[in-house]
């Protein structure tokens, strides 16, 4: 009888989330709240994202006001709001807590990518299909008692633009790294980072591939410590062509790893703590597969979706990891022993795969 290697994870049956009725091209999860809660957010192509529980994957609800394919969704640095990056020409701020609309944020071409500062909610870095990226200040843009006001319309032009003329394609990811001075972009095959102070280019670098998932990866800081991988400062992940690439440092300028697949990468995340990377696939096949990071051996593989793994990412405790496809679905997966969220302690989780619906 074949015994398992002694590293071998468990396997644990993952948590599937139903709701959205398009592709989910994005998910990204809030940071640690003070009681070790966090949220989970999805975007969809439906043009309807949704803010779930990130422990259970449990719906919270649904923010409704987009008339067109929503690309991208992340909660800000204190979670009291969330941006949403549509094919109908704007990005919107919402009110976390009531799920109201508080304000447009008017562009000229659809938007595909949005990003907070590391540790500010009053500005949102914005591109797309304008080429432009764009720096809007929501200082004046907070939650306000129910009914006090009508959501704000700010237009294109009060934003700021940096690196101007700089890109030819689609900014696809915006990354705002620790240093608040420095932003990445990720728009076709190329990364570049630009410098906020003089708006302009300071390092770029062209990929295997057009680049499928660019994110900033780290715990919550507090969890954080100099043995982590990138010494407690969270690693830029990208995934492009048939390669994954890793970047770290305040300004994610110095490259650590970089590893060449056998097939089409969608996305990938890793986790500094544990030494892992998940990678979504997007062909031939539909899977999530999980690496040591120090050898690049292939320890697990998902095969639960139908459809391109378009986004992957860890929760801010570490315990989990969920994947967004094609297929519609969000899945969770345990990355911890023992009792946590929904499953039980053991081999085998909770028995059967779950849907919160």
């Amino acid at each position: 009888m074949a015994t398992p290697a002694p590293d071998a994870p468990r396997q644990y049956v993952p948590l599937t989330c139903h709701g959205h009725s398009r592709p989910v091209p994005h998910i990204s999860f809030s940071p640690l709240e003070k009681d070790e809660s966090y949220y989970l957010i999805s975007a969809c192509k439906d043009g309807n994202p949704m803010l779930r529980d990130g422990q259970t994957g449990d719906w919270i609800g649904t923010f409704i006001g987009h008339k067109g394919a929503v690309w991208q969704a992340r909660l800000s640095p204190d979670a009291s709001t969330a941006a949403t990056a549509s094919a109908d020409f704007t990005a919107k701020i919402w009110d976390t807590h009531t799920g109201e609309l508080l304000c447009t944020l008017q562009h000229d071409h659809i938007v595909r990518a949005i990003s907070y500062p590391p540790d500010s909610s009053d500005l949102l870095a914005t591109g797309g299909m304008e080429k432009k990226l764009r720096i809007f200040d929501l200082t004046n843009v907070k939650p306000t008692e129910a009914g006090e006001a009508a959501a704000q319309t700010i237009p294109a032009s009060a934003s700021f633009e940096i690196g101007q003329n700089v890109h030819t394609a689609s900014i696809k990811f915006i990354v705002w790294t620790r240093d608040p001075n420095i932003l990445i972009t990720a728009s076709d095959k190329t990364l570049r980072w630009f410098d906020l102070r003089t708006r302009q280019v300071i390092k770029q670098e062209v990929l295997d591939g057009e680049i499928g998932s660019c994110e900033l990866c780290g715990l919550a800081p507090e969890l954080m410590s100099r043995s982590d991988l990138g010494e407690g400062i969270p690693l830029l992940a990208v995934a492009a062509g048939k390669c994954i690439y890793f970047w770290g440092g305040m300004d994610a300028t110095n490259e650590l790893k970089r590893l060449k697949l056998d097939y089409q990468v969608a996305s990938v995340a890793v986790d500094p703590k544990g030494r892992k990377i998940v990678v979504g696939e997007d062909k031939p096949a539909t899977w999530a597969r999980v690496y040591r990071w120090d050898d690049g051996v292939e320890i697990d593989v998902h095969k639960g979706h139908h459809g391109p793994v378009w986004s992957v990412a860890f929760s801010p405790d570490g315990k989990l990891y969920a994947t967004g496809s094609e297929d519609g679905t969000i899945k969770m997966w345990k990355n911890c022993e023992g009792f946590y969220g929904l499953w039980r302690g053991g081999n085998g989780g909770n028995g059967a795969e779950r849907s919160t619906d």
